[in-house]
């Protein structure tokens, strides 16, 4: 196989992978919620109130409140897109079909699993930097997150919003594909 014609069929499987993630989004980013809901109720049980999946949203109702007097009684709630942190899906899926494996079904499932956590990690780290630096001092002082742990919240969204969604895909399908590699390889030389 020639890595001209790889290209050809990987572009020609996007836009297709891309929407059908699209219409899916629901459903695909359902385990992601779900693994964001767990580690929010373990770790941030007092920050985050309840947490409510809408289409590929994420609405993060806290116990913070948005100011004083009247404003008092209300509680600080954030959206996250989660098909923001879940590009690599399609990308991952437009690879797989391209190389034309005998084993692709088990292969976009693996990666599928494999890339869930990428998502969640993307999610959970928007939600943060949201509340502990985008929101303002007076609500950023209530999260009680001090300085330091402001810089790794910041680290993490930037790990989780610029490069393991772009980077774990490609990473996980070139580990996946190695046979594929090789074969790709020898017919270059």
């Amino acid at each position: 196989m020639r890595l001209g014609g790889f290209v050809v069929r990987a572009l020609g499987w996007l836009p297709i992978a891309f929407f059908g993630w699209y219409v899916a989004a629901p459903i695909l980013l359902w385990p992601a919620a779900l693994l964001v809901k767990g580690i929010s109720w373990a770790g941030l049980s007092d920050l985050v109130v309840a947490i409510e999946q809408s289409g590929a949203t994420l609405t993060f109702v806290t116990s913070l409140r948005p100011g004083t007097g009247a404003a008092q009684a209300a509680r600080v709630t954030v959206d996250v897109n989660m098909l923001v942190y879940a590009f690599g899906l399609p990308l991952y899926a437009a690879l797989v079909l391209a190389a034309r494996g005998a084993n692709w079904p088990r292969l976009l499932a693996a990666g599928y699993a494999a890339l869930t956590p990428v998502v969640a990690w993307g999610t959970l780290a928007d939600f943060l930097k949201n509340i502990a630096i985008t929101a303002g001092p007076l609500i950023a002082s209530q999260t009680g997150f001090a300085g330091w742990q402001r810089e790794v919240i910041a680290f993490a969204y930037q790990l989780g919003a610029l490069i393991l969604p772009t980077v774990a895909p490609a990473v996980l399908w070139v580990l996946t594909h190695d046979a594929f590699l090789e074969r790709m390889r020898r017919g270059a030389a």
